[in-house]
């Protein structure tokens, strides 16, 4: 199984009215595969956000294998 970090994104416009990208979230999850990882990741993100629906706090999930192995 390999180890993933799941990164939550958001687009918010800032106070200088410029888009920003900001990380609402980072999981590490251990997985079989970037799909399976992405689908764990969003169960663990609504339960600690409390939330049914995971892009209600996201616009997007980004997915990339972590440098260390679990």
């Amino acid at each position: 199984m390999a180890r993933y970090i799941a990164r939550f994104m958001k687009d918010v416009l800032g106070e200088n009215g410029y888009e920003a990208e900001i990380c609402q979230r980072s999981l590490e999850i251990d997985a079989a595969s970037k799909a399976r990882a992405a689908d764990a990741a969003k169960i663990k993100f609504c339960e600690a956000e409390s939330v049914r629906d995971w892009s209600l706090h996201a616009d997007r999930v980004q997915i990339t294998e972590s440098e260390f192995s679990s």
